[in-house]
């Protein structure tokens, strides 16, 4: 019945917007709606020529959903799982599984800007970052190597700055909820005519639905752009994060049914989450430096040097982690765009990125979350650097051509400190790959555009994967790789209040890098085959009632998006057992996201979401599901007038309003079934922003 209704939806949704540009439009008291701009590809270009899943989050995107995590406004997009198994512990697979995650981000590349966020070592500090601070998410679906390196997921660009607000203003903002949870912001930015001043502020804690799931992040963002002439720029980027939060633990099944806030509970030869205290602290320093200079009118560089430092700790229940990890590196790339004639609009990049990671890792045993004796001390050195080039071409504003590669290298060195004290490094190199991408797309008329591509994705085992919990080096694990083929449309009308846009695609991975659990909880990774994954995805968003100053709704807004997934592992072995043809684990089969956004007189305005997750394997056995699940969500807003220059608003907010019983972040392949970590009941939140 969903799927049909989905499916009626988005058909009525066409059938109107064709027929409203074949009436006379009346002249209508409408505000103005912006184009959809994407920058990913290294310069700016309307989303409907581009040759690539592409999906954008915009400012007021972001507004509507809670600004307390990543979670909510990431799953609105298709293709796209954002997973937090406690609080501030994130999970994130783009076209994907999460094998390879038990917590964190692997195998999609993340930029702050044009800094990566995302280390040589593969890791990416995502739960660092508060989305509040963030102006526009953009995410390229699929493999895209040949511009940004080794990745087999795809590459989010997390943007500080939003674009359309270029005014000195203050804001400040303060919301609160069930489970004690307090989140605090505030922003300033200066404006001259040459110079831009972004520095964002926040605060953020939460007690938690679970047992020892307490969570607290203090925040300090800065951007900082200077038009030093009038085409050159140079910005300066830095954030501060310190983030610390208790991880509950799995519960099996019966646990979950009896108690679902339990943490994790001892049993009779290992203690459970509470005595052992276990959590997590992040503490990450980041900045860099980007300038972009045009040396004339058909040749420019942009060029970004930056560096991290991140302190992590993590007593769990085996044993104590703690590792201190240095990065620095930087990006650059060359531009020379042809003259623009009415037949041919071309440009080539040619360009460089390189990074190194230096981590030293010590385990230490965990005495109630306590640091005991020494287990080993590692030190590895991970480098990873590729050279790129692309051709785009637009051939009479209608074909969009594109062909990229980029040639991929990747090592590591280690040494063990402890308990053998070696001298001298081992290194393990990776032979060198290349990333081809080819796309074209063609605007068949301006209401219209085909696309169709194919890429080789290609992902390294990261640094957390090469020396996993069992603290041993594992030099065997090779990297995975695989051929991508995707073909898909996007709809709009000549105002682009209405945007239809679908795709299908077929990915072919092999050497799939999954994890494995030892008998004593200690994890490691191998290569087990491959898989095979064939989905399709669709997004709509239309403005049934356009934006207006008169009418008593003054704008209505529908949102859909669809997941499809068929994925199977393929030839995938496991001590002996064939897991080939089986789904692959923790991926649902279908996702829907729907929403509707309701404008009133008075700047009263109303926001439904709902999403419907269809059951989802936890095991590669495909014994175990974790049940469908329907989450409903709702936010009412109020923006009194108060003078011309300042803005302010209230708003009240409730989540999972039907009061479903789910796991928001499963534990794949968990020892003693301890698959599942709850997600709270129906709670509420209430708060208000300020600008001036």
């Amino acid at each position: 019945m969903l799927k049909r209704f989905t499916l009626i939806t988005l058909i009525l949704a066409a059938f109107t917007v064709t027929h409203a540009q074949n009436k006379i439009k009346p002249k209508r008291d409408t505000t103005e709606l912006k184009p959809v701009i994407i920058k990913g590809y290294l310069s700016d270009q309307p989303v409907i020529s581009v040759p690539a899943s592409v999906s954008v989050l915009n400012a007021a995107q972001l507004k509507i959903q809670p600004d307390n995590s990543f979670v909510n406004a990431l799953n609105t997009v298709p293709g796209v799982r954002t997973e937090e198994r406690s609080p501030g512990s994130y999970r994130l697979s783009i076209r994907g599984s999460l094998l390879r995650s038990p917590f964190g981000v692997r195998d999609v590349k993340i930029y702050f800007d044009d800094i990566p966020l995302t280390d040589a070592g593969g890791n990416s500090y995502l739960n660092a970052i508060d989305i509040a601070a963030i102006q526009k998410v953009e995410i390229l679906k699929g493999p895209d190597g040949s511009l940004f390196g080794a990745n087999s997921g795809g590459v989010v660009i997390l943007s500080p700055l939003n674009r359309y607000n270029d005014s000195t203003y203050i804001s400040a903002g303060i919301n609160g909820g069930s489970y004690g949870l307090f989140h605090e912001k505030a922003a300033v930015q200066l404006k001259t005519a040459n110079y831009l001043l972004n520095i964002n502020q926040s605060f953020q804690t939460y007690h938690g639905y679970r047992q020892n799931s307490d969570t607290h992040r203090n925040y300090l963002q800065l951007a900082d752009s200077w038009n030093y002439s009038s085409k050159n720029t140079l910005k300066a980027l830095g954030i501060y994060s310190d983030l610390a939060y208790q991880t509950p633990g799995g519960l099996n099944l019966a646990q979950y049914t009896a108690n679902p806030r339990l943490a994790r509970q001892p049993t009779a030869t290992l203690p459970g989450a509470i005595q052992q205290r276990i959590g997590i602290t992040t503490k990450m320093y980041l900045g860099g430096l980007t300038n972009e200079y045009h040396f004339n009118d058909h040749v420019r560089n942009v060029l970004a040097v930056f560096g991290n430092h991140v302190d992590f700790a993590n007593p769990f229940i085996t044993n104590y982690e703690q590792r201190s990890e240095n990065t620095y590196g930087f990006r650059t790339y060359f531009e020379l765009t042809g003259d623009n004639k009415p037949n041919l609009d071309w440009k080539v990049d040619l360009g460089f990125e390189w990074q190194q990671t230096n981590s030293h890792i010590a385990n230490y045993g965990n005495k109630k979350g306590v640091k005991d004796t020494t287990q080993t001390i590692d030190d590895i050195h991970t480098n990873q650097h590729f050279v790129f080039v692309r051709y785009a071409a637009d051939v009479y504003k209608r074909l969009h051509v594109e062909a990229a590669v980029s040639l991929n290298d990747y090592g590591y060195d280690f040494k063990n400190l402890y308990p053998l004290n070696q001298n001298n490094f081992t290194n393990r190199n990776f032979s060198a790959q290349l990333m081809p991408r080819l796309a074209l797309s063609y605007q068949f008329i301006n209401a219209l555009a085909w696309r169709a591509s194919v890429s080789r994705g290609y992902s390294s085992p990261t640094t957390a994967e090469v020396r996993p919990t069992d603290n041993i080096v594992n030099t065997s694990l090779q990297a995975q790789y695989g051929w991508n083929y995707e073909a898909g449309f996007r709809l709009r009308n000549s105002d682009e209040t209405f945007m239809l846009d679908a795709s299908v695609y077929y990915y072919r991975l092999n050497n799939a890098i999954v994890r494995r659990l030892n008998a004593n909880e200690t994890e490691h990774y191998i290569n087990a085959g491959g898989t095979n994954q064939l989905g399709t995805e669709a997004s709509l968003y239309y403005w049934i009632i356009r934006p207006n100053r008169y009418n008593f709704i003054r704008g209505l807004q529908l949102n859909e998006s669809f997941t499809y997934s068929h994925f199977r592992f393929r030839d995938y072995m496991v001590t002996n057992a064939s897991y080939s043809g089986n789904r692959l684990t923790g991926v649902p089969k279908n996702v829907f996201v729907s929403s509707l956004q309701i404008r009133f007189p008075e700047s009263i305005a109303l926001f439904v979401q709902h999403t419907f997750t269809s059951k989802i394997p936890l095991n590669d056995a495909s014994t175990v599901y974790a049940p469908k699940y329907n989450l409903l969500q709702s936010r009412v807003s109020y923006q009194p007038t108060i003078g011309r220059k300042i803005r302010f608003e209230i708003f009240a907010a409730a989540d999972n309003l039907l009061n479903q019983k789910y796991s928001l972040g499963n534990d794949l392949n968990a020892v003693g079934n301890r698959y599942y970590n709850a997600a709270p009941l129906r709670n509420y939140s209430v708060g208000m922003n300020f600008m001036y």
